[in-house]
């Protein structure tokens, strides 16, 4: 059975997006964007929602830097608002309930997979017993008064073993952990 890796990037608030804000925060640094240009999951099949793809095809089809190298990879977007075709490459457009086309997938699957962004989804397959990793670049600005999509809202209670930390061009940091939903409190 494949693996499935979380990947968010946030400010340290809890945010995925802020308003007026450009990608990454304007702060994605030379050493973070050759960190995405390395990674060995680059080919791993990608799960995502549909504001997220509608999000991440825009910005690629405008030539954000670091996003190009989306483009060759298999992309599986969950969403009953979208139409097919879908215009982004490499994008299968899935209508059927998300834990059991992942379910599947993770037995199927030749390569490992992971999200991109895609709150709610994300939730969905935590909640579901189906990730195996949770990794973050939390970026550092606080966005209160302008930030959009609070990442955490709605998640149960998880435990997070730390796997894996680093620092990025002195201000981001990257935190990967195996979590574990927990049923309740551990003093509850």
């Amino acid at each position: 059975m494949q693996t499935l890796t979380i990947d968010f990037i946030m400010s340290l608030d809890g945010y995925g997006a802020a308003e007026g804000w450009p990608g990454w925060w304007g702060l994605e640094g030379p050493e973070y964007l050759k960190w995405l240009e390395d990674l060995p999951e680059q080919d791993h099949p990608i799960l995502m929602g549909a504001t997220t793809y509608r999000v991440m095809s825009e910005l690629t089809a405008g030539g954000e830097e670091g996003t190009d190298v989306l483009n060759g990879v298999q992309k599986y977007v969950f969403s009953s608002t979208l139409e097919e075709p879908l215009t982004w490459q490499n994008s299968t457009l899935i209508r059927e309930d998300a834990v059991e086309f992942v379910r599947r997938l993770k037995e199927e699957s030749d390569r490992p997979l992971r999200t991109l962004g895609s709150v709610s989804l994300c939730r969905s397959l935590l909640v579901a017993g189906l990730v195996d990793r949770y990794r973050v670049v939390v970026f550092p600005v606080i966005t209160g008064a302008t930030g959009q999509e609070r990442i955490f809202d709605g998640y149960p209670d998880v435990r997070l073993d730390l796997v894996e930390a680093r620092t990025f061009d002195r201000r981001s940091q990257l935190l990967e952990y195996m979590p574990t939903v927990l049923d309740r409190p551990p003093l509850g």
